[in-house]
């Protein structure tokens, strides 16, 4: 069941993106929200071990990939408006 994995890296991607997009007050499709989350684990993972967050477990990663999506629709924010 290795393609499970990948349903759940989807799913979870979703989630963290409609999170942050509820969090931004913002407005996007499914799609969007996919890889808004997907980019933001990357960069949440990022910045969890730049401050040396070590984290396991599904809920923590999507906490993570929450955060960072929310950073990405915040600087994105900040260029829109330019």
């Amino acid at each position: 069941m290795h393609g499970l994995n990948w349903i759940v890296i989807i799913v979870a991607g979703i989630f963290a993106g409609w999170i942050a997009e509820r969090l931004m007050n913002r407005n996007h499709g499914i799609l969007t929200n996919l890889v808004v989350g997907l980019l933001g684990a990357f960069i949440g993972s990022w910045l969890a071990g730049a401050f040396g967050f070590a984290y396991t477990g599904l809920l923590p990663s999507i906490l993570v990939a929450v955060l960072g999506a929310v950073v990405l629709l915040f600087l994105l924010g900040l260029f829109k408006r330019r």
